[in-house]
């Protein structure tokens, strides 16, 4: 299959989040519960499931994946996300970290039941990730790609990408252009389904901050950049506020599918 080679940042997430490890797990959204239940009315998801979700990050749907009685190995590249992922979840049954990539995940073959990535396609080597995908899946055992994408026309959003445009430069426009789904139907290579569901998450001042700045492009808060992105961050807040916290909607989108 011709898989354009670009689609992925060389550095796979490897080392841009070692700073940004806090940040992301207490202000990058969770999933809605109307997803679990999905995935559970199609047989995929029950007590008995074996999940790899890779780029697990934190391990914000691996948490969920856990309270829904999968047992799940999260695959993850990055130290530091790794270890806060062990911390948090380390003690619950079922659970199991390693180091790995989505072309290298390390798990035995025929292994898995169901293998999730939730906000890390864009870090894929396709090709190799299909190989290794159907490497480990069982038969008939699928894949669920994940995002949780604020919604476009929300003044929130509106403003919070004037931030993002601004702070993160170059950076941001290269990883927006591996992130806008284009290489789904490669991965596949076939008929694969698309679930969309409605979430929304409340965040403080520290929380709105923190979602921005757990973006791999956004630049180091204690650095110029980082300052005058603050600054916006806490003016945004303050305009778009609801009591002590803004409401920041999402579209939980999947693709559903084992690859061809």
């Amino acid at each position: 299959m011709d898989t354009p080679r670009a689609h992925v940042p060389r550095d796979h997430g490897t080392t841009v989040f070692s700073t940004k490890a806090d940040d992301y797990q207490t202000a990058r959204p969770g999933y809605p519960a109307a997803w679990f239940d999905a995935l559970a009315a199609e047989g995929l998801l029950a007590r008995s499931t074996v999940v790899a979700d890779i780029g697990a990050g934190t391990g914000l749907l691996t948490a969920g994946l856990l309270d829904h009685g999968a047992q799940v190995t999260a695959v993850e590249p990055n130290d530091e996300m790794r270890a806060a992922c062990d911390a948090l979840l380390g003690g619950r049954p079922g659970y199991r970290g390693v180091a790995g990539t989505a072309e290298h995940t390390s798990l035995a073959e025929a292994s898995v039941d169901l293998v999730t990535a939730a906000q890390a396609f864009h870090w894929f080597q396709i090709e190799e990730a299909r190989r290794e995908f159907l490497r480990i899946l069982k038969p008939g055992g699928q894949v669920a790609l994940v995002w949780n994408d604020r919604l476009g026309d929300d003044p929130l959003h509106q403003s919070l990408v004037v931030i993002m445009e601004e702070a993160g430069g170059v950076a941001r426009q290269a990883m927006l252009s591996q992130e806008n789904k284009a290489g789904v139907p490669a991965f596949f290579g076939g008929p694969y389904r698309t679930l969309e569901h409605a979430h929304e998450q409340h965040l403080t001042r520290e929380g709105l901050r923190g979602l921005l700045f757990s973006r791999s492009y956004m630049p180091p808060r204690d650095s110029p950049a980082g300052a005058r992105a603050l600054a916006e961050i806490d003016r945004v807040f303050d305009l778009h506020a609801e009591g002590d916290t803004v409401r920041v909607r999402y579209r939980t989108v999947t693709m559903l599918g084992r690859p061809a």
